[in-house]
């Protein structure tokens, strides 16, 4: 490569080029929304970054840099764009760090966030910084304080005992996030389950407006699915099962102990062998008295508290659990009665917290019933076989001849094998032998006085955390224990700094003697504050409304601002968030627009995801690999732009796709290639050439490209537009309409060069080229000629070529005379601009 031509860029980059621009942009104002401008309106937004003190990866601003073109084109084009950058701030890594350290939370997130901000700077990304929040400024959780307050009157709050990660010799709670393998990450000692007073959002009251809500919106499908997964709609049956031996009826008043279940498929009923309580079903400790095993069960009991939740549940652990001796449910379909256990994969926290146990139909339920030799019952069979006589398929009804062998031999393989059969006719099943079992499920749930219902996995929202970086929970407690919500006049409810982080068994702001005094100061003698802090999700589920209207000291967001600038257009980052923060986030808006506080229930109407960047070794980035490559270096060896470009141009923007050295510093040689362009001096020379021609072909690629972010693509094509113009020149003209295209790409390098052409005012400032649609058309194009459908050959031809004479050159092509020779030629097909199909008898 000319070494000329890369010392010009270099020089740029030296001289500090890109800061140069990026200060006068700020200076400028230039990327500010405008709250009372008229031109429509758009609202692009990234999921913002928790600053650690690691900084930022050449990972992190995959995204930002997408979302930076898109608004880049979008003001260009004439909409008055807000796009916004904040932190979300609070957590527990910056907890951690002030337990080891002693510095103080404060301090150690503010210089992150300094950190975090200059790096984002130095990308040239176009922020509003006008607008930037911080969760973990009070201006900022007062609001939070507020959205607590707000779901507390909208009778969406809640207390009650929960079970939490609990480590005894850390003496706190840890979140699922400090378990590993069942240990405490600080201490690797054995983390129980325990029971604690929590806070919850009721969640689930709005289960199905948020199953309903994603057909509404553009979101990936992966995402939607995780989330109707996630909430997990169930149709089904709630089923009582008597408990046996009779002396144990009445324990409960004058009615019977029941087990109640919840079942997906009644129409198994019959073939309920055996059922399963979770260890900690209060069930347990009323039949303790009657459990002849009780010291086995107990013992199991205790083993349980040392799993989590998905511990218990992975679908490939070995199954465990124990028989409750002496203890008989009553199956009542038949009558029968049946062994119940206690088995850790099932959850108190789902559904009934007991489930009655198919072992034919259901392949978690045949593996236990194998490994403890339990009855494994066939009750349904598929309604089709092969007659081995006439070997044809046929209908299978209880009065035809082989009806008893092919049962057998069904459910002998079943039994065996665990071949599930999920649909078809009922077997062992009493009266409803024969029928469908679709039409058996709501049959059998009448029969046995069972309910129709709907069922959610969807669980309530545990917010409450105890720890102290985050924001406190505004409710109040009198001398007699009973919570009160806080009155909003004494907002925001400050974090005490009087706070010994050192965990000893309860939430930090316990031993805060400001925190006491403040409470008895605002309430009287005998009043305390709630000591637990929200969980950080909570400050991440209402921030895009603040962005609206940042400065606000009296509501969270004007209702002016909100109806201006949401629902956010676009949103973009990582599909790590597809559950619960955008979950929370959905809640949190459908529960503002149920109070008549807003007129839309949806807030992201957009969602793209921006895939891995990985290292060069193919592994995910990690201090600890030694394999993180810091953008600061990128950006200072080879510049913002380089990288920018780069990040766009190595693949599909949702794809995992690792980092290349080699990767940019060719994306860096056709910048050096751009800024060595050198307009000829007629501001109309080669207007009619074909480099205006592939121009306005690559002006209309990139357009199309940017609007369905498929950025790889239009870098691709303006790099093969970039080589032309070095072979061909280019006029002043369609050079500066180049530049206008790559400038959102490249915004510092086509800031510079649109400057160095005379004009005054920023490139971005200017609207996005047209392109001519005459200009666009290809003169030549490939024409397919086909003979009964089949490819045959193809011919270069004009691209308006009419139809007899595209019919002419097919029939005199050569190789299209062997496959008609002798033939009789019935029609000849003609699509312009695309085949000739010539039809032969």
């Amino acid at each position: 490569m000319n070494k000329k031509i890369y010392k010009i860029y270099d020089d740029f980059l030296k001289s500090g080029g890109e800061k140069k621009w990026q200060d006068k942009w700020e200076k400028n104002g230039l990327y500010k929304a405008n709250d009372s401008s008229d031109k429509p309106k758009k609202y692009i937004l990234d999921m913002f970054p928790y600053p650690s003190g690691a900084g930022l990866h050449v990972g992190h601003p995959e995204g930002y840099t997408a979302t930076d073109i898109y608004s880049r084109y979008l003001r260009m084009n004439g909409f008055n764009v807000l796009h916004p950058m904040g932190w979300d701030a609070f957590g527990l890594p910056a907890e951690n760090y002030a337990i080891k350290s002693g510095v103080h939370p404060v301090e150690s997130t503010n210089k992150n966030i300094n950190t975090f901000r200059r790096q984002i700077k130095s990308l040239g990304l176009s922020y509003d910084w006008s607008r930037e929040v911080n969760t973990s400024v009070p201006d900022y959780y007062k609001w939070t304080q507020w959205f607590f307050l707000f779901l507390y009157k909208q009778n969406l709050v809640y207390k009650k005992k929960a079970k939490v990660n609990w480590c005894d010799s850390c003496q706190t709670v840890l979140a699922n996030e400090q378990v590993v393998q069942g240990k405490c990450e600080r201490c690797n000692n054995d983390v129980i389950q325990k029971d604690m007073a929590q806070w919850f959002f009721k969640t689930t009251d709005y289960a199905e407006k948020l199953l309903s809500g994603l057909e509404k919106i553009d979101w990936p499908e992966p995402i939607k699915l995780m989330q109707k997964n996630w909430i997990g709609k169930s149709e089904g049956a709630e089923i009582e099962f008597r408990i046996n031996p009779p002396q144990l009826r009445g324990r409960a008043g004058n009615s019977e102990l029941r087990i109640k279940v919840f079942t997906t498929r009644p129409d198994t009923l019959f073939g309920a062998t055996y059922m399963v309580l979770a260890p900690e079903h209060e069930l347990v400790e009323k039949l303790k008295d009657k459990i002849k095993n009780w010291s086995e069960v107990e013992k199991y009991i205790k083993q349980t508290k040392k799993k989590s939740d998905l511990q218990r549940t992975d679908l490939n652990k070995d199954k465990s659990g124990v028989e409750l001796k002496g203890i008989k449910a009553v199956n009542p379909a038949n009558n029968e009665g049946i062994p119940v256990f206690i088995a850790d994969y099932v959850l108190a926290s789902y559904g009934t917290g007991a489930i009655m146990a198919v072992p034919a139909h259901d392949n978690r339920d045949w593996e236990f019933a194998k490994k403890f030799n339990l009855t494994i019952k066939p009750v349904i069979i598929g309604n089709e076989y092969i007659d081995p006589k006439l070997q044809q398929k046929k209908i299978l009804k209880p009065n035809d001849p082989n009806y008893s062998k092919v049962v057998y031999l069904i459910s002998h393989s079943i039994i065996t094998q665990g071949a599930k059969i999920n649909a078809g006719i009922l077997v062992n099943s009493g009266e409803f032998d024969g029928m469908d079992s679709e039409k058996a499920k709501k049959a059998i749930t009448k029969k046995v006085g069972g309910k129709l219902k709907t069922q959610y996995k969807l669980r309530d929202w545990l917010v409450s955390r105890q720890r102290y970086w985050g924001a406190p929970i505004p409710i109040v407690y009198d001398p007699k224990g009973n919570p009160h919500p806080v009155e909003e006049k004494y907002l925001p409810l400050e974090l005490p700094d009087d706070v010994d982080y050192k965990p000893k068994g309860t939430s930090p702001l316990g031993s805060s003697k400001k925190y006491k005094e403040l409470a008895e100061k605002l309430y009287g003698k005998g009043w305390y504050f709630e000591i637990d802090t929200m969980d950080t999700f909570v400050c991440s589920s209402w921030y895009y409304f603040r962005y609206a209207d940042p400065k606000n000291e009296k509501e969270f967001a004007s209702k002016e601002q909100i109806k201006k600038w949401m629902p956010v257009d676009l949103y973009v980052g990582g599909a790590e968030h597809a559950v619960l923060h955008l979950m929370y986030a959905r809640f949190f808006t459908k529960a503002l627009h149920d109070a008549g506080l807003i007129d839309f229930d949806e807030p992201f109407l957009k969602l793209r995801n921006q895939g891995m960047i990985l290292a060069e070794d193919g592994r995910k980035m990690s201090k600890s690999l030694g394999n993180v490559i810091n953008p600061d270096e990128v950006v200072e060896n080879l510049g913002a732009d380089s990288m920018r470009l780069y990040e766009m141009f190595m693949g599909p923007l949702e794809d995992t796709k690792p980092w290349s050295t080699d990767g940019i510093k060719g994306v860096r040689r056709f910048l050096d290639k751009v800024f060595a362009l050198t307009p000829n001096p007629s501001p109309t020379s080669n207007v009619a050439g074909e480099g205006s021609r592939l121009l306005h072909k690559t002006i209309k690629k990139v357009r199309e490209d940017i609007e369905s972010m498929k950025f790889n693509t239009a870098v691709s094509a303006m790099m093969i537009f970039v080589n032309e113009a070095q072979k061909e020149g280019i006029s002043k003209d369609d050079f500066e309409k180049f530049l206008i295209i790559l400038a959102p790409f490249a915004p510092h390098m086509a800031e510079e060069l649109f400057e160095s052409l005379g004009n005054k005012e920023s490139i971005f400032l200017q609207p996005w080229p047209e392109y001519d649609k005459e200009l666009i058309k290809d003169k030549n194009i490939n024409l397919a000629i086909q003979v009964n459908g089949k490819l045959r050959d193809t011919m270069e031809a004009p691209a308006d070529i009419s139809e007899d004479e595209a019919k002419e050159k097919g029939l005199a092509s050569e190789k299209i005379k062997k496959w008609i020779k002798d033939k009789k030629i019935a029609k000849i097909i003609f699509v312009k601009g695309k085949l000739i199909n010539i039809v032969i008898k």
